[in-house]
């Protein structure tokens, strides 16, 4: 059955993206994260990423002026204008769009920090899931400020809001954690510097993903021209580790303490 964004409204929806080399990009996540991928609808310089056989992201190239490569985060709106209208409004920047793709329309856009997500509307990509035992696994905005943040992106999106099925939004501790249903989707810290010369410390919409085995991506990842970003990081339920692959494009690999180290189903 077709799900729409209208009917998940303001929750993660999709990833992408876009590379210098497609086939490059392919063999270096494959390897790392054991992906497949099929063709795309918009033609051969798109392809849709998979995890046993369920969708997980989108991959193109990237075409146009030189660009730094980052994943980006898509979020369901009901509305695309009225989205648009909304992030202008607060003083953001819409960088492209809303435009028609396919089965919806998006945008591309920039928050008052710098941190760059889509919005889209229309049907979503049949199986794609995001949730804390999902690939991937959640996003996470490094941000100037978490609170600021999550009012701007909470009036944008329509979180926290009274319509029903709105993702709700607590403070646990210095984060914002948004929930939809029950799964954890996205977590909002401070701390960020605009003007930091590390990437990591500038303000940004992080992407984590799943693996069975952490040592083993790292590896691969190596391997195939990517490289870690250290430290590794431990906690009580997980570890993970940061990676860049090889156009610099920066996500983190995480796996649960549990089970001999394996990551849930």
């Amino acid at each position: 059955m077709a799900v729409f964004s209208d009917t998940v409204f303001g929750a993660p929806c999709w990833v992408s993206l876009l590379t210098r080399d497609l086939e490059a990009a392919q063999n270096f996540y494959g390897a790392v994260l054991g992906w497949d991928f099929r063709p795309d609808r918009r033609g051969e310089n798109f392809c849709v990423a998979l995890q046993d056989g369920a969708p997980v992201g989108g991959l193109g190239v990237l075409a146009g002026q030189p660009a730094a490569v980052a994943w980006t985060p898509y979020f369901a709106v009901i509305d695309a204008n009225t989205a648009a209208e909304r992030i202008r409004e607060r003083s953001a920047t819409v960088a492209v769009g809303p435009l028609s793709f396919g089965t919806g329309r998006a945008a591309l856009a920039a928050d008052r920090d710098g941190a760059t997500f889509g919005i889209w509307q229309g049907r979503l990509q049949p199986g794609w899931r995001i949730g804390a035992r999902k690939a991937p696994a959640w996003l996470e905005l490094r941000t100037r400020d978490a609170f600021e943040a999550a009012v701007f992106y909470g009036q944008v999106l329509d979180w926290a809001s009274e319509r029903p099925g709105s993702c709700q939004v607590s403070y646990e501790g210095s984060q914002v954690v948004l929930r939809h249903g029950h799964d954890i989707v996205a977590r909002i810290s401070g701390g960020a510097v605009r003007t930091a010369p590390d990437p990591l410390v500038r303000p940004r919409w992080h992407v984590h993903f799943s693996v069975v085995d952490l040592d083993a991506a790292v590896a691969q990842a190596e391997r195939h021209a990517g490289r870690l970003v250290p430290p590794v990081l431990s906690t009580p339920t997980e570890r993970r580790a940061t990676l860049a692959d090889p156009d610099g494009a920066l996500f983190t690999i995480t796996v649960r303490n549990e089970a001999g180290g394996r990551a849930p189903d």
